[in-house]
């Protein structure tokens, strides 16, 4: 058996929308149940189902490590989160028993199942977890490939800083936990864009990394939130809105980035009325053609007559420097903007990237869905469920 190196060693190693869907989760909904499903969308160098001993060998670790007094006062000290939340995570432990992970033929499966508030939180380290005993296994890289395309990333960013000044400035985030290449690289890559380019690097998702280099931690919702009030009781179609209202009560004027893709833009726009689009300061963008999902975001806030110098639009699917450069200029003299780069800052050294996610698929014994605006991005393990929710949102076929 080889030397065991664990890839996860802090519980903060997560996204911060984490954190914070976890506490509205755990103050609304303290009893549910939840399933989540890995998934591996792209072709592989060799079969995932060979890591699976390794995967647990690193879930027995993780699920030993606990919050540390002075991560519990970091967290503590962000302003939206809640002194109840700090008690519930200083007895906090992940339970081996909630995950599992197996092979079955080639494939990889991974699932944890028990009760959401113990449960949602194994997606970012499980992901974190493969990509990095994927990449070991493929051999060693050369990490000046990498610094090489980092060094090229931050020469477009100065290039692009000699260009006509718009209205509202360009300004970028990491959202690479998921998919880096390796723990290591991934604070490489945050603490040189950090000394390099500090202008237009304004924080990153890494809760670990925001506290380490005193950068800004990002984030506020992502899809298992609203997909959650698809499965409490609340009538489907009043589903969105329900977890619109309750982020606007848990929050209070915080976190005011709303997800756009849960059933579609166009549905979710349907919900969005006067109310929520002066409560929310902007808007996430996370499947679909972006700069269609912008334009149709800036006709909204137009038709409710809201001036949308005052919100911001967030940019976050497949970016790379150069489209969100791209998006900048279309948008930048009409809106605020912030864009969150993954994989392409924190997994671009050479082998290809893995297309890995860990989802929300049941919830109190129902099936729950994400009916987003790329198709291959849709993921349901019930069709009737699926197909009820396209007629209740009148989604048609993609």
């Amino acid at each position: 058996m080889t030397t065991f190196r664990p890839i996860i060693n802090s519980l903060l190693e997560t996204d911060l929308y984490k954190f914070t869907m976890w506490q509205a989760l755990l103050h609304r909904f303290p009893t549910n149940t939840a399933r989540y499903r890995f998934v591996c969308r792209s072709v592989t160098a060799y079969p995932l189902a060979t890591l699976a001993d390794e995967v647990n060998r690193q879930l027995d670790w993780l699920c030993n490590l606990r919050f540390s007094p002075d991560e519990l006062d970091y967290v503590g000290s962000l302003r939206f989160i809640k002194p109840d939340f700090i008690q519930f995570l200083r007895i906090f432990q992940l339970n081996r028993g909630f995950i599992s992970a197996r092979a079955e033929g080639d494939e990889l499966v991974i699932e944890a199942e028990g009760p959401q508030i113990h449960v949602m939180p194994f997606e970012i380290y499980v992901l974190a977890i493969v990509n990095e005993l994927y990449f070991r296994t493929l051999g060693e890289v050369d990490l000046a490939e990498g610094r090489a395309r980092l060094e090229a990333k931050i020469g477009m960013l100065v290039d692009a800083s000699c260009q006509p000044a718009l209205r509202h400035p360009f300004e970028f985030f990491d959202f690479g936990v998921r998919r880096r290449y390796s723990g290591a690289w991934h604070d490489e890559v945050v603490s040189t864009l950090k000394a390099r380019v500090p202008q237009f690097f304004k924080g990153t998702s890494n809760v670990y990394l925001a506290k380490k280099y005193g950068l800004v931690p990002i984030g506020t919702m992502a899809h298992e939130y609203l997909q959650t009030f698809q499965a409490v009781g609340v009538q489907l179609k009043l589903s969105q809105k329900a977890a619109l209202e309750a982020w606007v009560q848990e929050y209070r004027g915080d976190l005011g980035t709303a997800l756009t893709d849960v059933v579609g833009m166009d549905a979710f726009l349907a919900d969005f009325d006067l109310y929520f689009a002066k409560l929310f300061d902007g808007l996430r963008h996370d499947s679909g053609d972006p700069g269609v999902w912008g334009e149709k975001a800036l006709a909204h806030y137009a038709k409710l007559r809201i001036d949308a110098h005052n919100k911001r639009l967030t940019f976050s699917d497949g970016l790379d420097i150069p489209k969100a450069l791209e998006l900048y200029r279309q948008f930048g003299d009409r809106v605020q903007l912030g864009f969150g780069i993954g994989t392409n800052l924190t997994n671009d050294v050479g082998p290809k990237p893995l297309n890995i996610v860990m989802k929300l698929v049941r919830c109190n014994d129902q099936p729950v869905a994400k009916l987003a605006d790329t198709p291959g991005k849709t993921l349901c393990d019930d069709p009737t469920f699926l197909a009820y929710l396209r007629s209740v949102f009148n989604r048609t076929e993609d």
